[in-house]
């Protein structure tokens, strides 16, 4: 009998979205050999939304035309079952055809003018609203149907917040008005109007509630059934939590792959963001075969093979479990196929040890994906946490995720260092959380605007955590600026590796601060001189104006007024990323627990128990690093990795889980030490050992 935690076994998925003509000639005895070969253990296929590839009876839910007498869908089902594998039904409710829209114009999302939206990409059909009867009363039928009539575990739902934009439908207007009493903001991420904020928490609760009926209307069918929407990179922050704690059994985050100036790492990234909100629920990145380009959109296509094995990699080696989407049946271009079964197999051999142990890290990034939200208009950008992350990985520095909006004195316990990228919108009792982390002797590092507003994006007039920088706003942001630059002016480890540097670049936006008596200023700022003519290009002034500033009390705390991490993630200067380390490093007060030293670029992850560690090292050493699609991983010149070990310890001995061989193990000054050598793109370093 299946229970409710079924999700917590569904670790590799694979995902046929089918088009409309597939029922015509659809290979279920290949995709059946897929999904034995790559060890899947769920499966995800279409079934019903916009089109439905069973022979569905619910009126306006449009057949494939293709479909004749056959059920695809089903017929795939069996197949999965055969194989003992969970199964997820997919429906797509953000669009409807023109017979649906004309017999129901009250379930179409409107503009301003009160007009229906067509489909962006398609003729005759039109972008569904999510505050209407077709989400709410249809698409729970066609969910209690798919679920009736078949074997399934769950609905997943893709694009099922309807349309992204604000849609002006009458229901959706007087569902607002009645909750809110505001009119619908004029315009998104307007920070001057009240609907807008307004807005923000009513789409938020209303989705969730959607989400609450959805999955209601399948547990009454089928108790252990789920239902489990598609999730974008941020959208969990969308979720009311409360929901989220009762009826989300997992996040399934829809990060297909990377797309112009984009790391790799980007995959690890979601399941630390996540982990950074909901650090309980499994999550799992999507990833497709074909090439991530959001403007050609080839998406009956094959990405380089080392591209997806190294996104689907990179994702489950900081925790998020791998699942590939293949859009059309037919597979006219069979390349990714080695790609996807070598990589899942990758983690089949390795769920067994990683599985069991948590992640862990002494280090906390402070993920923005929700503050500035209602500030800024570019809600999805954030270059000065890009930066701060791109930094640590090329320091080696093992980091998770914490979210802004549960910053908390619980919740920063675990960490030793806390890094403040450029988290803008922080509440009083987060300050105060964070102040009362630093009196306990934790580290802090921040830069830019830091706690200069207010959850609500109200400015502040001085920093929230002014007290704990040792700086005070004299004079608000200004630039971008040119040709800045910052003058070492105090011999501290902060400015360590610079060779022998003066001085070095600084950053584009600058703010005016004053520091404090008991803090130091191992940089200060070289005040502006022309960039031409070249005649001109020097100095005028000596430095002045504070560009580091270092406290040290109970805990270690840098500040940093400029915007070092977005001009890192934009320029990519190596003394940015230095700067970054040194001062995380310095914070941090000694040597990480877990280190790994060589040349590379390499992703870590570290999980820890009582009795042992296991170090994953993801090799991103490769000429196609920050832009894709990779075409060769180049091998990792030899590692070392070391580990402290806690007091007691003794016989301590190490694994090499991806090569599976014993590894000679070093005991130095209480950390033991491991070579690495021969990594292709991930080796994991498993170190046990008894405590007396």
């Amino acid at each position: 009998m299946r229970t409710p935690d079924w999700p917590r076994t569904a670790t590799r998925w694979t995902q046929l979205t089918l088009a409309e003509d597939d029922p015509a000639h659809l290979d279920v005895g290949f995709w059946t050999e897929v999904m034995r070969e790559s060890r899947s253990n769920a499966v995800c296929l279409s079934a019903g939304g916009y089109i439905a590839y069973y022979p569905t009876r619910i009126p306006y839910h449009h057949r494939s035309v293709h479909l004749g007498g056959t059920d695809p869908f089903g017929a795939l089902v069996e197949a999965a079952r055969g194989l003992g594998m969970h199964v997820m039904a997919r429906v797509d409710p953000h669009a409807v055809h023109a017979d649906a829209a004309r017999a129901h114009p009250e379930w179409l999302a409107c503009d301003e003018e009160g007009a229906p939206i067509p489909h962006w990409s398609y003729p005759d059909i039109w972008l569904t609203c999510a505050f209407t009867g077709y989400h709410r009363e249809f698409i729970t039928e066609v969910a209690r149907e798919i679920v009736r009539e078949y074997d399934v575990d769950a609905i997943f739902a893709n694009r099922w917040e309807g349309y992204y934009g604000i849609s002006y439908s009458e229901a959706a207007r007087r569902s607002f008005r009645d909750d809110t009493g505001f009119e619908l903001p004029k315009r998104e991420h307007d920070g001057g109007d009240p609907a807008w904020p307004a807005y923000v928490a009513w789409r938020r609760r209303r989705l969730s509630e959607l989400v609450s009926i959805w999955d209601a209307a399948v547990k009454d069918l089928r108790p252990h059934a789920r239902f489990i929407p598609n999730l974008g990179a941020f959208a969990a922050r969308d979720l009311d939590p409360d929901l989220v704690r009762r009826v989300y059994p997992m996040f399934v985050v829809d990060k297909q792959g990377r797309s112009g100036i984009e790391a790799p790492w980007a995959a690890g990234r979601v399941a630390k963001r996540s982990r950074g909100l909901y650090p309980d629920r499994p999550i799992g990145l999507i990833t497709s075969v074909g090439p991530e380009h959001h403007q050609h959109r080839w998406k009956d296509s094959v990405a380089p093979p080392e591209e997806t094995r190294t996104w689907i990699v990179d994702g489950f080696a900081q925790g998020a479990f791998p699942w590939f989407t293949k859009f059309n049946a037919t597979v006219s271009d069979p390349r990714w196929v080695p790609a996807v079964v070598e990589a899942f197999k990758l983690h089949a051999r390795l769920e067994p040890v990683l599985s069991k142990l948590p992640v862990t890290a002494e280090i906390a990034l402070v993920d923005p994906s929700r503050a500035g939200q209602m500030r800024s208009g570019a809600a999805h950008a954030f270059p000065d946490e890009d930066g701060f992350y791109q930094a640590l990985v090329e320091a080696r520095i093992p980091f998770e995720f914490i979210a802004d909006q549960v910053v908390s004195a619980e919740r920063l316990r675990p960490y030793k260092v806390l890094v403040l990228a450029n988290a803008e919108q922080l509440s009083d009792e987060q300050c105060e959380a964070i102040r009362r982390f630093v009196a306990a002797g934790g580290g802090l590092v921040a830069a830019h605007q830091s706690s200069l507003y207010d959850e609500h994006g109200g400015p502040r007039a001085n920093f929230g955590l002014a007290d704990v920088f040792g700086a005070d706003l004299v004079t608000p942001v200004r630039g971008p600026v040119k040709n800045n630059y910052i003058a070492l002016t105090d011999d501290h480890p902060v400015n360590d590796g610079f060779g022998g540097a003066k001085r070095v670049i600084g950053g584009s936006r600058l703010l005016g601060i004053e520091a404090r008596p008991d803090t130091r200023v191992p940089f200060r700022f070289v005040p502006d001189f022309p960039d031409l003519p070249m005649e001109e290009l020097y100095a005028r002034r000596a430095p002045d104006a504070p560009a580091v500033v270092v406290r040290q009390g109970p805990g270690r705390v840098v500040y940093i007024p400029f915007d070092i991490g977005a001009i890192f993630w934009e320029a990519l200067q190596a003394d940015h990323g230095r700067l970054i380390a040194n001062a995380v490093r310095w914070a941090l007060g000694g040597e990480p627990e877990a280190t790994v030293t060589g040349p590379g670029l390499a992703d870590l992850a570290v999980r820890r128990d009582a009795d042992g560690v296991a170090v994953t090292v993801v090799n991103l050493t490769n000429p196609m690093a920050m832009r894709g699609a990779i075409r060769q991983t180049l091998p990792l010149p030899p590692q070392t990795v070391t580990v402290a070990l806690p007091p007691g310890a003794r016989g301590a001995t190490a694994r090499l889980l991806v090569a599976d061989a014993e590894a000679p193990v070093t005991i130095r000054d209480g950390r033991a030490e491991v070579a690495l050598t021969d990594v292709d793109l991930i080796e994991v370093v498993h170190l046990t050992w008894d405590v007396r």
